[in-house]
């Protein structure tokens, strides 16, 4: 985007005359709670804040940015923050959509219309009352725009696919300041740029998407102490190569602080833990999974339960958390790549080393799908570390990136979009062969580059 002659103080005299105090400039209270996202290891630093309530704000909020020759950056959560750590916001308005938030579920349809700043835990509550649910990922916190238009892995994943593939429609405010629909019927070019391009073709005001007729699921956790990690893991590799496509897993081995935060069972411990969910009857998920219940973990929560309650499963910390993560995609787990995994996974300052299942549905491609409809891969490595101070980040980087380098024999060339939250990764691998036509239509949509997104294009 080429920026005008104007000064910085005509910029912000130019917002706060189109929004009122609908803007929030740096030095205005509340400007540093406003720019702060969900993971607060990420230190933001906008020309401005806008927090809209309606389509309508987006509108004005958009065609302001615009006309005082400033960026847009679209933020639901700021759960992947990290990714535009590398980018300059200085010469932006942030657009953090919090406050644009509800789900309305049409029962007969079996579909939910989201606004843009809506988490997951907005759609479970209003589906659940319907026998319904959803294809969300493992927090109740996370976007709904962020996870489900960049691709979106749930426990229901490899029988049913990426959760982009539920999107119906889209709304949005373009560069131009026009809210659209996108759709199969309306837009269509747009409507496939979006799912998998999202935040760099507009502010998502609002989406449909399908719902899940289940309303209940068999899931839960297996949990032992670390010291059986080794058994464990290569077990869980050997068992989830045969598993059947109606199982998608987990297997972390975490090292959990000393905390009060967490029941006394699982603080100052080192665990591994198996979860997910299996789409089958009782008697048949029990069947698949006796291999894992013969090594007799402490723990055991695997039942039918509700699905409104496998959000919780995977126990995702729900407060505002200031994290480092590092993954890569791999394309099979042999015995040689499990023992690497757990050589890395005892790294000091980790707090998570995960594997998660893919393959299966996750992994074939829709024909009416967006530029992303699935991911080729087997598995996904994935670390996480904490840094509560600016001095952790370095040794937290170096920690989950070593956990990912450890596995590099059996990376594949594909990126999980909803997992990347650094910055300089590169998102080649995460658009897979749709990046060519996605740079075509940023350039018809946004030739001016206006929207800094997170997964830019």
């Amino acid at each position: 985007m080429t920026f005008s002659d104007l000064t910085t103080d005509t910029r912000a005299q130019q917002l706060r005359d189109a929004l009122g105090d609908r803007v929030i400039l740096a030095g205005d209270p509340g400007f540093d709670e406003a720019r702060l996202p969900w993971n607060v290891a990420v230190d933001q630093h906008p020309f401005a804040v806008v927090r809209p309530e309606s389509a309508e704000d987006v509108v004005d909020a958009v065609r302001a940015a615009v006309a005082a020759g400033l960026r847009v950056a679209p933020q639901s959560t700021g759960h992947a923050a990290g990714a535009l750590a590398d980018t300059d916001l200085s010469g932006a308005v942030l657009v953090s959509l919090a406050r644009l938030r509800g789900a309305t579920v049409d029962r007969l349809a079996r579909t939910a219309r989201v606004l843009g700043g809506s988490q997951w835990n907005d759609v479970i509550a209003a589906a659940a009352p319907h026998g319904l649910t959803a294809m969300h990922g493992s927090a109740g916190d996370v976007s709904v725009v962020g996870y489900a238009l960049s691709g979106g892995l749930s426990f229901y994943g490899r029988a049913l696919g990426m959760a982009v593939n539920t999107v119906r429609e889209v709304q949005l405010v373009t560069a131009d300041g026009a809210l659209l629909r996108a759709s199969v019927d309306e837009n269509p070019d747009l409507f496939w740029a979006v799912r998998g391009g999202s935040g760099a073709f507009g502010v998502i005001v609002s989406l449909e998407i399908d719902l899940l007729p289940y309303a209940d699921i068999y899931a839960g956790m297996l949990l032992w102490d670390a010291v059986h990690a080794p058994a464990v893991a290569h077990a869980w590799a050997r068992w989830s190569a045969a598993a059947p496509e109606s199982a998608t897993t987990t297997l972390r081995v975490l090292h959990i602080p000393p905390l009060p935060d967490f029941p006394p069972f699982l603080s100052g411990r080192s665990l591994v833990v198996i979860d997910g969910a299996i789409l089958e009857t009782d008697a048949v998920a029990a069947e698949v999974l006796a291999p894992l219940r013969a090594m007799q973990p402490e723990m055991d929560t695997f039942a039918r339960i509700p699905s409104a309650g496998l959000i919780a499963v995977h126990m995702d910390p729900p407060e505002p958390t200031p994290a480092i993560t590092a993954h890569a995609v791999l394309e099979a787990l042999p015995a040689d790549a499990v023992d690497a995994f757990l050589a890395a996974a005892g790294s000091p300052g980790l707090f998570v080393a995960e594997l998660r299942h893919i393959g299966g549905a996750f992994a074939r491609p829709r024909p009416d799908g967006g530029a992303i409809s699935a991911i080729a891969g087997e598995y996904i490595v994935h670390g996480i570390a904490v840094a509560p101070v600016p001095e952790a980040v370095g040794p937290a980087t170096a920690a989950v990136q070593g956990t990912v380098d450890a596995l590099s024999l059996w990376h594949g060339d594909a990126l999980a979009l909803t997992f990347i939250d650094s910055a300089g990764v590169a998102r080649a691998a995460g658009f897979g062969g749709s990046g060519e036509r996605l740079r075509e239509l940023k350039h018809r949509y946004d030739p001016a580059g206006v929207f800094a997104a997170a997964h830019p294009v």
